[in-house]
């Protein structure tokens, strides 16, 4: 069993991954109590995919998250750098083009897509900053970046009940569910770590991105970030 760190060298995190990639999605939706079905739909809603539009999802995993957009018609490219993640996906979903690939080296042209988004997976990169200026380069000039990511309750009593979830609760419904719990510790970790919500906002705009928005979804537990390249 692998447990990535938070100094988040790659071939841990991708190891990590590769651990539990066979029960990935149905330990997300167990975890996050159903709530990962309604964050699926608002990112498909801000990505607004359609016919000839050419999607990147990064960070696709076993491209669960891909398939709203493909369904509209869209070309979709599910990117991610868990070999273990892409086979259980190719699997499931023979029919997308899934791409390994690193967040920080995108292996694709300048300009090549219309949205890039990424949802619960630009905190487990190790370069924040080098990831965002990425996906500004493979992005074309009035595309867009939508962000789903783990962000800070608005609440501050719920804020604390919260936090408690993660490090108490989190770890042993893990254990239930998943083939590496301690993986699960570390997201917890991680996601205590983030930057909340403006400060994800500032970094946004430091890659080169224009205007930089979100919208806080479940009281702010997790946050839509949005971008345009002008």
């Amino acid at each position: 069993m692998t447990r990535a760190s938070l100094d988040k060298q790659p071939h841990e995190v991708a190891s990590m991954f590769d651990d539990v990639a066979a029960n990935y999605d149905l330990t997300n939706t167990v975890l996050s109590l159903g709530q990962d079905r309604f964050w699926r739909k608002e990112v498909a809603k801000a990505v607004d995919a359609g016919p000839g539009k050419r999607i990147l999802d990064l960070a696709a995993g076993t491209a669960t998250s891909s398939l709203p957009f493909a369904a509209t018609g869209a070309y979709v490219v599910p990117c991610d750098f868990s070999v273990g993640m892409l086979r259980e996906g190719k699997r499931k979903h023979p029919h997308l083009p899934l791409t390994a690939g690193d967040a920080t080296k995108l292996p694709f042209h300048d300009k090549s897509f219309d949205v890039v988004t990424i949802s619960f997976g630009l905190r487990n990169v190790v370069d924040t900053d080098a990831a965002l200026r990425e996906m500004f380069r493979v992005t074309k000039k009035g595309g867009r970046i939508v962000i789903c990511e783990f962000s800070q309750p608005t609440w501050a009593p719920f804020r604390t009940v919260y936090t408690e979830y993660l490090m108490r609760a989190l770890p042993p419904v893990a254990t239930a569910v998943s083939s590496n719990p301690e993986a699960y510790v570390y997201l917890a970790e991680s996601i205590r770590a983030w930057p909340d919500q403006r400060g994800l906002a500032t970094r946004l705009q430091g890659a080169g991105w224009s205007q930089v928005a979100w919208r806080n979804l479940s009281g702010g537990i997790v946050a839509l970030h949005r971008g345009v390249r002008v």
